[in-house]
């Protein structure tokens, strides 16, 4: 069994800085992301996958928000809230989420 775990992503108020920090710390490069991607940057290696995005009001910027992958996310999405989560930000491609505790999380399909 892989591990589920597809992005851990931060917030950053300034993106040059925490960039240096986490490249500097983890010993990894981080480039700008594809349109498909969405906005920030994140390491392209190919496995679990790092990244950094601009802290704002939305309801994945404000928070460290790690991405897990999942084989249908229409079927993962429709259990959510009949497991007491809730979905945050619904999406084709990922989508933002909260479990039944309350911590957000994100979904992406394999």
């Amino acid at each position: 069994m892989t591990s589920p775990v597809s992005l851990i992503e931060f917030p950053a108020d300034d993106p040059d800085r925490a960039q240096r920090f986490w490249s500097e710390v983890l010993g990894v490069e981080l480039t700008g992301r594809s349109s498909e991607e969405g906005e920030g940057w994140q390491t392209h290696t190919g496995g679990a996958e790092f990244g950094l995005h601009e802290r704002g009001k939305g309801p994945g910027d404000t928070v460290s928000i790690p991405y897990l992958k999942v084989s249908d996310l229409s079927a993962a999405l429709d259990r959510i809230p009949k497991l007491g989560g809730s979905i945050i930000h619904p999406g084709d491609k990922w989508a933002i989420c909260r479990d039944s505790e309350g911590s957000p999380f994100g979904l992406t399909e394999r």
